[in-house]
């Protein structure tokens, strides 16, 4: 949906998504975030009366749920789908964002925990709520996929790590390798 067809409330967790991206939850500012999203300066205490965690909150939760969306799509696009091939079709996107935004904006939910999972239980909840929802979809496929729920659960828990830490790699070392290094390793685990 483009940011003009978005209402005030749903350009303003777009927009927190799209700082913790970039600077993770202290340096995210509200400020910034009503003026990147158009809105009313009124419009955070409005829509969001528990504050910043209430909006970081669900700008995670608009990040878990856009991550599965993305899943689909990759499965729903593939003739003939292997967990490898999902796999490497989420390194991809991932890999090809990195690079068209010059390595500036990472994972939403990673830069969350990172930046504060030790000192914001509510942050930590609602990250690892987001996981949970972009995981769920991945085990799924999985299972689809000819997976036992066990195995599948395992597989996609392993998948998000690799990728997680992966994207942490390639935005310190501005190269995307590691993404298709984790793709390329773990291609024969997935599929075994």
């Amino acid at each position: 949906m483009s940011s003009s067809r978005r209402g005030h409330r749903e350009r303003l967790v777009y927009e927190t998504a799209q700082q913790l991206r970039r600077a993770g939850v202290t340096g995210t500012g509200l400020r910034r975030v009503v003026s990147d999203a158009g809105a009313p300066r009124g419009s955070l205490q409005h829509y969001f009366p528990g504050g910043k965690d209430q909006l970081v909150g669900e700008a995670l939760q608009w990040s878990g749920t856009w991550a599965a969306a993305r899943v689909m799509h990759h499965v729903d696009r593939m003739r003939r789908p292997t967990p490898s091939r999902l796999f490497a079709a989420i390194v991809d996107e991932w890999a090809a964002d990195l690079d068209a935004r010059d390595f500036s904006r990472g994972c939403p939910v990673a830069a969350s925990v990172i930046d504060c999972a030790d000192t914001n239980d509510t942050v930590r909840r609602a990250a690892d709520a987001a996981l949970e929802t972009w995981r769920r979809p991945i085990t799924e496929a999985l299972v689809e996929m000819g997976r036992p729920r066990r195995r599948a659960e395992r597989l996609s828990t392993l998948m998000l790590c690799a990728l997680e830490g992966a994207l942490v790699v390639a935005r310190a070392r501005r190269d995307t390798t590691p993404l298709g290094l984790v793709a390329r390793e773990l291609a024969p685990v997935l599929d075994a």
